[in-house]
C-alpha cells in the first residue's frame, strides 16, 4: 500500500506524541477532509519516517516526550539534515508562553504554526486545516483510499434474488469500496443494492450502494459506491475511523 490511490499524491501528515484529543477526535476530521494522517510515539522512528517520505508534515506535541530544550535540538537536527530538511513542522502545546511561541515561530521558523490546544478542538482543527491547505498537503485528491485486503475483519454482504452474496473488502474510501465476492453477481451495472452490510472491525454499517461494475483483471472484484445522500453522519464517521485504522496499521508495519 505504499501509495494510497488518489487523484494526485498528497503529503503524509504525522502527529508525534499526539494529545488524546488529537488522536480521538481531530484525526477523524482531518481524514474526512482528505488528509492522510498518522500518529507516532517515538522520536527516532519519526525521524526515519520523515527521511523515507521527504516533504511530509509533522506536528510535534512538545508537552510530552522530550524536555523542552531537547525538542529545540531535535527540531534543529531535522531542519539541518539533508534527508529531512524538506519536512514541514508544526507545534502543538497547551503552553501559552509568548517567548516560547516566538522561539518556535521566529527563531526556528516553524512553517506550520504553533497551535495552542487550549483554544479547543474546533478552533485547533480549523488552524491545522488552514496550515495544511497553505502547505498543499492534500494535493489534488478529494479523498483517501485505504487498502484493507489483509484485514480479515473487513467484510460485506447483501441480498439479491439468487441469495446472499458475501465479499471481502479489498479497499475503502469515503466514496465506495472494492470487494471480492464469493460469486459473480447477475445484477446489472448502475443498479442500487439495498441494505448492504459492511463489517469494518468493530464498526457495522447498513446502507444502499450502487454497483458500478467489475475489475477487468478479476470479475469477482466489484466496485460499489455509497449512496451519500442516504449515508448517515454516524456511518461516515465509522468509515473514516476505519480508514484511520488502516492507515495507522500500514505506517506501524513499515520496516525502517
Amino acid at each position: 500500500m505504499d501509495e494510497l490511490r488518489t487523484d494526485a499524491p498528497g503529503k503524509k501528515i504525522f502527529f508525534l506524541h499526539p494529545h488524546s484529543v488529537i488522536r480521538d477526535e481531530m484525526l477523524d476530521l482531518l481524514i474526512m477532509a482528505g488528509y492522510e494522517t498518522y500518529t507516532i510515539l517515538d522520536e527516532q522512528r519519526a525521524r526515519k519516517l520523515l527521511a523515507k517520505f521527504p516533504g511530509s508534515i509533522m506536528f510535534i506535541n512538545i508537552d510530552e516526550g522530550l524536555k523542552e530544550k531537547d525538542w529545540e535540538i531535535y527540531i534543529r537536527e531535522i531542519q539541518g539534515n539533508p534527508a529531512t530538511c524538506e519536512s514541514r513542522l508544526g507545534i502543538l502545546s497547551y503552553n501559552q508562553d509568548r517567548s516560547l511561541m516566538q522561539k518556535y515561530l521566529i527563531d526556528l521558523a516553524i512553517p506550520c504554526g504553533y497551535i495552542q490546544l487550549k483554544l479547543g478542538v474546533k478552533e485547533s482543527t480549523k488552524i491545522i486545516l488552514t496550515a495544511l491547505e497553505a502547505n498543499e498537503a492534500r494535493g489534488r485528491r478529494k479523498y483517501i483510499r485505504a487498502e484493507c485486503e489483509d484485514d480479515l475483519s473487513s467484510t460485506m454482504n447483501y441480498k439479491e434474488n439468487s441469495g446472499i452474496h458475501h465479499g471481502k473488502i479489498l479497499d475503502i474510501s469515503s466514496v465506495g469500496i472494492a470487494a471480492k465476492l464469493d460469486k459473480i453477481t447477475a445484477v446489472p451495472n448502475n443498479s442500487v443494492l439495498k441494505d448492504v452490510q459492511l463489517k469494518l472491525r468493530g464498526g457495522l454499517i447498513m446502507t444502499d450502494m450502487v454497483l458500478m461494475g467489475q475489475r477487468r483483471d478479476d470479475k469477482q472484484i466489484h466496485i460499489m459506491l455509497f449512496n451519500n445522500n442516504k449515508l448517515s453522519t454516524d456511518n461516515k464517521l465509522v468509515i473514516h475511523h476505519y480508514i484511520k485504522q488502516c492507515l495507522q496499521r500500514y505506517i506501524d508495519a513499515l520496516k525502517i
